[in-house]
């Protein structure tokens, strides 16, 4: 099973701020990660991103999102992993603004891989302990470590 730290590195992990809407938190995601992608353009990725989002938000409450699309292109998995300084709406389940992000791109045929990270990632954020301290981070090395620990 493929865990979080080889899908997610300090150079896919950002603190700051990326936008005041989802759309525009999507689009710089896209402009971010697209050199990750071996060649793959950031329209690519935002298109696949929008069109998931189009399926139901990816706002899974408590105030994080886990936008994730699959990918033609790519060959395994990657993630990165954002705090946005001002929390946005992403429409969460619990109408309440996100600001933990943890993106997820598979290759189409990752199906199990896919939803294995999914579980993974909600079952991190899910403990209060647990985001709280990845909210108390204030650097990417100490929110990657935090995350993946």
């Amino acid at each position: 099973m493929t865990s979080l730290q080889q899908v997610l590195s300090v150079e896919r992990t950002f603190i700051g701020h990326f936008g005041a809407s989802k759309k525009k938190v999507l689009q710089t995601l896209a402009e971010r990660l697209s050199p990750s992608l071996s060649g793959l353009s950031e329209h690519a990725l935002f298109d696949a991103l929008v069109a998931r989002e189009r399926l139901g938000s990816t706002g899974i409450g408590l105030g994080v999102a886990v936008p994730h699309c699959r990918l033609d292109g790519i060959h395994s998995p990657i993630a990165a992993l954002v705090k946005l300084d001002k929390a946005v709406d992403f429409e969460a389940i619990d109408h309440k603004p996100v600001d933990i992000i943890f993106v997820l791109i598979v290759p189409p045929e990752a199906t199990d891989e896919h939803l294995q990270l999914l579980a993974n990632v909600v079952e991190r954020v899910n403990n209060s302990a647990t985001l709280d301290n990845i909210r108390d981070c204030d650097t990417v090395e100490a929110l990657f470590n935090t995350f993946v620990s």
